[in-house]
């Protein structure tokens, strides 16, 4: 046995009632060494314990090179020979923001803790030594016997043994793995549930030594492969026979099951990996920009350090060597001395308190986003949320949005319209459904009078002389899915995991085929009154890669039935090529088609005994073989009992657009963002769609796969779209054919570029000049490589969009991913960047807050530089009249203060509330959006033109009262504190200059961050802190004197009319400029589409559809 289990890939032993079997084997660690097999049950979600906190944490602090470089700052100040500024200017700051960061890790592990001491301390009925004992979470171990009551949440992975409902079914809501909260069945195996419920007693419970074999542990939710080896016979396991850790169970009093996987080792657990960090690129610009000022910085204490040796050396020479401007009479060692005095004086270059600011101006953004009214969803009582706060201004910079349709574009509120059966139409999608008049539908018991279809025509067929077609057609509706039924108040109510499911076997009930329950052999269905019941002989389930479900059926009367619905992609193809009807239910599924509804086919066929037989066995023994390749060998049975089938019939379901999507596609084409669409539905459907929301234009051009094919395959892609036409549009005007052209794909058309990888750029280059793309029948790993597409061949942010599970991988591959709130669960948005509860909220999302905090952020960094640059450069100029000796240009306290306390309101006030047009401005002219998609604002040329700035500012700084001061009785203090005054006037004006939406906030950070300058410089420069400390406070009465001293004002306000005066100038020519080219933009009016838009895009549709037929 264990050599067929090695072979199988079943490495993975579970001995039931084994408690010290499992126990010895028990995963153990210490430090880094660990040993053992299986894992505890206990959670541990945190990071830090008491010993290894500090460490820890400092640890982490300390791999940030900003930290370790002011960390080294704050050794080398410590050393007297080469420092000129006291320690402790720089450890204050240092372990100030080191400590905010500590207690925010701190707070959040100990959230963490708490919230991992709640769920292991739950409580769960464990069966030792013949009797069920209370304990918790933390005490079960894998091989355990679990006793799992009504409403309760199952604590580990089990495999279910029997339950207290018939055949030993259960049921169990999976909200907290997938998001979805229907209910789905499980079902025990046969001979546990006949073995274990004949003689129900804890005893038997405890007699159970059965063998589990199976898979290593894994995170494939939806997967499970294992045998049962129990009283000498070998049953196999799936995944409908487990129980999965954190699902719930429900309408079952208790159920019992043996515990395969425990704590880490539990498939949700293994589900929760790390989160990729995403930076944004303005992030990734100002890193590269701060690694410049930093490398500046070196080479700048280089050539001062090699001035002060060159220095040293002259007054030697002069002086004699006994001179004390030269260390030991050595000029080398003098120049290497000066060189790290140098770096410390000019460490305040770099934006030390720029990174914990940035945190705390991105979580005040996030705020905003949470708060903002506009993005509330009243039905849901659900607002906006931004679950990263740290890709804000990605936002504004969005190039290309990929969009899931389905629930996304679409409500998921599904209505049956239309169906055909055997050729003939029966519904009117025309006549909107709020306008139908309702059917008589008293004669049904059964009925909850929410079909949205006329047909009486049906209903006499079905209720007067029996039409075979009809009547297999709403067989198999009631037969072929996945609903489990609740029975409530003496009727069933559905619970189903997919919506279309749900909306056909509610149609069938409405129109007398009422599915009425299941077990794991049999479904019962009433119809018209008559109670039959089905044995389930095969379940052939619905993967996104068939795109079909079937079940295998014996009729009361005997006969075999399989049931086959699915995508017409797939069933048309595995038609008998008699097929009645096939050639008008094809004209019914286009017509449907153009009228953008969603189509399923249905089809049935009569399978032989003996053939049944034949299948039946090699279905078994594939099953039995348990190796990696089962599901492989299932799928190749699947493929062949679904042949030869009779097409009966096609539903059409209705999902309509939601409010304002086509409102916000428009407005998001204005602003420059490239719209895409990638849908697993058939391409009809999706072009149709794209007309009505607006994705397309009446006058758009579609250009198919057969098409974009030949301009692929030649030497020149640049080559006409209309080839086959004798057009040449692409090459005479590739811009204007590129704004009304279209690319539609599938995808096993998308699958030929993993062969043609050369294609992808080709692709892109042509995609970049249409106006949309369309991708058809696509897989959700289709829609991932389809983003990784965007991603490697242009430099555009990308955004993702859905609302299903299958969308998860779209939206955590895009730069940014946003979850739409739907009905389809919630895995999306607890995999999303951003979570709406409507997709037409994307337009205030990006064209509001993202502009926004793209245009408060392009404004904090190049201004942080600049701030923090030209007040630390000054030291540079001052070092070529002080024998470049690294004295200081400024108090001591002044460099501690100033980034920290005199110029930091006005930029983070900035940074909050900024704003250059209002909200409805910023959506009445979506154009505006563009800056921040080509980087205007903060490319590296911005930051590099800030630098400059400060620099010529620095100059300004120093320079001024340097020459106003000269040949004068000012001494050094008073020059310092001049350079100082002026050095705060000039980023307060310039923080103005800036500022161009004024609140009670900003203009009180201004008065404020004005006032703290004169209060502690007053403070600081007082006669009693000189008394205490006269080393520390050595500017005595400074202030006094120069704040009465009129040439100091006129000194410090003519070097700051000078600094800013470029930013004048700058300003003046930029309203100049907007006069003629943007200020244009405002001047616009918005333009809506006229009264008849809405026929010509229904009239697009159809053209297109006639030229692709």
């Amino acid at each position: 046995m264990a050599k067929e289990s090695l072979e199988s890939g079943l490495t993975w032993e579970v001995r039931a009632n084994s408690r010290r079997f499992h126990k010895s084997r028990q995963k153990k660690s210490f430090l880094c060494f660990g040993r053992g097999r299986y894992a505890d049950n206990v959670i541990r979600s945190h990071r830090f314990s008491p010993l290894t906190f500090l460490p820890l944490t400092l640890f982490e602090q300390f791999q940030r090179v900003a930290n370790l470089y002011f960390l080294l700052m704050v050794v080398l100040q410590s050393i007297p020979a080469i420092s000129a500024i006291p320690w402790y200017i720089t450890i204050i700051p240092l372990a100030l923001i080191l400590s905010v960061r500590a207690m925010k890790d701190l707070a959040v592990d100990i959230a963490r803790r708490r919230s991992d001491a709640k769920i292991n301390s739950r409580p769960c009925d464990v069966l030792v030594s013949q009797s069920f004992n209370k304990g918790q979470w933390s005490d079960l171990h894998v091989g355990d016997v679990l006793r799992i009551h009504k409403d309760q949440v199952i604590p580990a992975d089990l495999l279910l043994l029997c339950s207290s409902e018939p055949h030993s079914l259960c049921y169990v809501e999976t909200a907290d793995i997938d998001g979805e909260t229907n209910l789905k069945y499980r079902q025990a195996l046969s001979a546990t549930h006949s073995e274990l419920t004949s003689r129900p007693s804890q005893e038997t419970l405890a007699a159970f030594d059965g063998v589990v074999l199976c898979e290593e542990p894994n995170n494939r939710l939806y997967v499970f492969r294992g045998q049962l080896h129990w009283r000498g016979m070998c049953f196999l396991l799936h995944k409908e026979h487990i129980l999965l850790r954190g699902t719930v169970l429900r309408n079952t009093d208790f159920a019992y099951g043996v515990a395969l996987y425990t704590g880490a080792d539990t498939k949700i657990m293994r589900n929760c990996g790390k989160l990729k960090v995403k930076k944004t690129r303005t992030e990734i610009v100002f890193n590269r920009v701060v690694m410049g000022v930093v490398l500046s910085m070196l080479l700048t204490a280089m050539l001062l350090a090699i001035g002060a040796g060159g220095f040293s050396s002259w007054v030697m020479s002069h002086a004699g060597p006994l001179t004390p401007l030269a260390v030991d009479s050595n000029p080398a060692y003098t120049g290497f001395l000066m060189f790290w005095s140098h770096n410390i004086l000019l460490r305040s270059a770099m934006p030390f308190t720029l990174y914990i600011s940035f945190e705390v101006i991105h979580s005040v953004h996030s705020l905003f986003i949470n708060w903002d009214l506009e993005m509330y969803w009243q039905p849901a009582d659900r607002p906006a949320q931004a679950r990263n706060t740290s890709l804000n201004e990605e936002l504004g910079q969005v190039g290309y949005l990929l969009s899931d349709k389905t629930g996304t574009l679409t409500q998921n509120r599904l209505l049956f319209r239309q169906c055909c059966i055997a050729g003939e139409i029966y519904g009117d999608a025309s006549i909107r459904a709020e306008e139908i008049k309702p059917m008589d539908l008293s004669w049904n018991p059964f009925s909850l009078g929410g079909l949205f279809m006329a047909a009486p025509g049906l209903l006499d067929k079905l209720r007067g002389p029996r039409c075979p077609s009809s009547t297999e057609f709403l067989r198999a509706l009631s037969l072929c899915h996945s609903v489990t039924a609740v029975w409530k108040e003496d009727a069933p109510v559905y619970q189903a995991a997919s919506p279309d499911d749900k909306v056909l076997v509610g149609t069938a009930r409405e129109l007398g085929w009422v599915f009425l329950s299941r077990t794991r052999d049999s479904v019962v269905v009433s119809e018209l009154g008559v109670t039959r019941q089905y044995q389930l002989l095969a379940l052939l389930d619905f993967t996104s890669k068939r795109r079909r479900m079937s079940v295998l059926v014996r009729e009361p009367e005997g006969g075999l039935k399989l049931y086959s619905k699915g995508a017409d992609i797939v069933i048309l193809e595995r038609l008998r090529k008699d097929s009645p009807y096939q050639e008008a239910i094809e004209r019914a599924l286009e017509s449907f088609s153009q009228d953008c509804l969603r189509t399923l086919c249905v089809a049935v066929r009569s399978v032989p005994e003996a053939s049944w037989e034949q299948w039946s066995k090699t279905l078994a023994e594939s099953a039995a073989m348990a190796t990696v390749d089962c599901d492989a060998l299932l799928e190749k049975l699947y493929d062949q009992m679904e042949r030869e089938l009779q097409l009966i019939g096609v539903t059409a379901i209705e999902d309509r657009l939601q409010d304002g999507v086509p409102e916000t596609i428009a407005l998001l084409k204005q602003a420059g963002i490239k719209v895409w669409v990638l849908t697993g539905d058939k391409k009809e459907t999706a072009v149709n769609i794209g007309y009505s929301c607006r994705l397309l234009d009446p006058d758009t051009r579609v250009v198919v796969w057969q098409e974009l094919r030949q301009i692929l395959e030649s030497s020149d892609p640049a080559v006409s779209f209309s080839q086959a036409g004798g057009t040449e549009l692409w090459a005479v005007d590739r811009q204007a054919a590129g704004a009304n052209t279209a690319l539609v794909l599938t995808g096993s058309e998308l699958a030929e570029f993993d062969q043609r990888p050369e294609w992808g750029a080709t692709f892109m280059r042509l995609a970049e000049r249409c106006q949309s793309v369309l991708c058809c029948r696509v897989t959700p790993g289709q829609k991932a490589d389809v983003v990784t597409l965007v991603k490697r061949h242009t430099s555009a942010v990308t955004l993702s969009v859905g609302d299903g599970a299958n969308d998860v991988n779209m939206i955590k591959t895009a730069h940014i991913g946003v979850g739409i709130a739907g009905v389809e669960g919630s895995q999306a948005v607890q995999n999303a960047d951003f979570a709406l509860s409507q997709f037409r909220f994307l337009q205030r999302l990006l064209l509001v807050h993202g502009r926004w905090s793209y245009r408060r952020i392009s404004l904090f960094l190049p201004y942080f530089l600049f701030k923090t640059c030209s007040s630390a450069l000054v030291h540079v100029w001052f070092a070529f009249f002080n024998g470049f000796s690294a004295q200081s240009m400024y108090e001591t306290w002044f460099i501690a203060m100033y980034t920290a306390f005199y110029t930091a309101l006005p930029v983070m006030c900035l940074a909050f509330f900024e704003q250059d047009a209002s909200a409805e401005s910023s959506l009445k002219w979506p154009r505006l959006y563009k800056t921040g998609q080509g980087q205007e604002a903060s490319s590296a040329l911005v930051m590099s033109a800030f630098l400059l700035y400060a620099v010529y500012t620095s100059l300004v700084l120093f320079f001024v009262p340097f020459g106003v001061y000269h040949d004068t009785a000012y001494d050094y203090q008073t020059m310092a504190l001049t350079v100082a005054l002026a050095s705060m006037f000039t980023a307060t004006t310039e923080i103005v200059l800036l500022t161009r939406y004024w609140t009670k906030f900003n203009t009180l950070a201004v008065l404020v961050s004005v006032g703290l300058f004169f209060l502690c410089t007053s403070i600081t420069q007082s006669s009693f802190l000189f008394q205490r400390a006269p080393k520390d406070y050595y500017f005595i009465g400074v202030c006094d004197k120069a704040f009465i001293d009129p040439l100091v004002w006129l000194a410090a306000l003519l070097a700051t009319w000078t600094a800013v005066l470029p930013s004048l100038a700058a300003l003046a020519l930029k309203v100049v400029l907007a006069m003629h080219g943007n200020h244009r933009v405002h001047s616009a009016s918005w333009q809506t589409l006229e009264p008849g838009a809405s026929r010509a895009l229904s009239q697009g549709g159809q053209r297109w559809m006639r030229r692709s037929c």
